[in-house]
């Protein structure tokens, strides 16, 4: 095993050499291994193995002041500034970190591990805590800013330091999705009433799991009407390009297995890169890689409040890469502003399911 270790690290390092602004989770992918493995080489240099002790590391982080979490999914990337408020970690299976800025919602039953790492930078080395699944893909990661308490974070690294810091690392092997049911095997009538009776929208994922349905499927299969509407899967440029010229907040999520992570505000500076649609603004940053966008979807679903309007995006695999509303919260219908942008993108972009 540790020739193999070895081995791989010799491979990175020639890799660096000839990509030196490659990133590890990239560098992961054309080695063939997993994000977590390649970290892993470096414990014992700028890489601190931490002790599995995942809701007592996330209620240390609000110390840190202001920092910037990371979540992602392989094609769009979510950046938030912002201070770690109101962490909710009681529960073993959920929890909760919810302010205006750092807003989260953790699902820790595939965390795996957890790392510290210390990266050298021209001004000062740039610090963070970064969490993986156990199939060794990142979940989330806390980066300092300026204005983080670097004492904190060096506390928290000597505090939960684990007594394994070998480059070794065990991943599980990627779960795989479930197998779409046939549509003749759902009772597809009895899904419809349930939809149309919601008064939560937080409900219609049990709404799935009921009727033993995938997302893309519901979709398909949503009641007559304007429930679930395909359009082009530029869809996610207009919303985002029409809030920002016409200043209108909005709410972005973007997930993976462990991880939801929820931008409520503004966007304003957009900007394209190679193949990301980019929202660069000084405390928001959402990157894109529209090309794996593969399915776009308006999407409406009733509640207690009034409708509530969204804007989902898929992979070609049936992933939820990212999702968008109007800023609303709960007690409060949503934006007849949100909803306008919607429609006119639902006229101007809807496809034939």
């Amino acid at each position: 095993m540790e020739t193999q270790t070895s081995s791989l690290k010799e491979k990175w390092e020639v890799l660096k050499q000839l990509k030196p602004q490659l990133r590890i989770r990239n560098a992961a992918d054309e080695l063939n291994v997993t994000e977590v493995e390649l970290l892993a080489l470096n414990c014992g240099e700028n890489v601190t193995r931490l002790k599995p002790e995942f809701t007592a590391i996330l209620a240390e982080v609000e110390a840190l002041g202001k920092v910037m979490a990371l979540t992602r999914n392989d094609d769009v990337v979510h950046e938030r500034k912002g201070v770690y408020l109101n962490p909710s970690l009681e529960n073993p299976h959920v929890g909760l970190f919810v302010g205006e800025d750092i807003d989260l919602r953790i699902f820790f039953a595939s965390w795996g591990s957890a790392f510290a790492v210390v990266e050298n930078a021209e001004e000062k080395p740039r610090k963070s805590l970064q969490f993986f699944a156990k199939d060794g893909e990142a979940i989330h990661k806390i980066y300092l800013t300026p204005l983080s308490n670097d004492a904190v974070f060096d506390q928290i690294v000597e505090k939960y330091k684990s007594d394994d810091q070998s480059s070794i690392i065990i991943t599980e092997p990627k779960a795989a999705l479930p197998a779409e049911k046939a549509d003749s095997e759902i009772d597809v009538a009895s899904f419809q009433e349930g939809w149309r009776n919601l008064t939560d929208t937080h409900h219609f994922f049990g709404l799935l799991r009921k009727n033993g349905l995938t997302r893309t499927q519901a979709l398909r299969l949503a009641p007559e009407g304007n429930y679930a509407v395909k359009v082009s899967n530029n869809a996610l440029r207009e919303v985002v390009t029409t809030a920002a010229e016409r200043e209108t907040p909005i709410m972005v999520f973007v997930g993976n297995p462990g991880m939801i992570q929820i931008h409520t505000g503004p966007v304003k500076k957009l900007m394209d890169h190679g193949d990301w649609f980019n929202v660069l603004d000084p405390d928001f940053n959402l990157h894109v890689k529209e090309s794996s966008i593969a399915d776009s979807w308006i999407v409406r679903k009733p509640s207690e409040d009034g409708t509530v309007t969204a804007l989902e995006c898929f992979d070609k695999k049936g992933n939820q890469i990212a999702q968008l509303f109007g800023k609303r919260k709960p007690g409060i219908p949503e934006l007849e502003e949100w909803r306008a942008i919607v429609q006119e993108v639902e006229n101007k972009l809807k496809l034939n399911n």
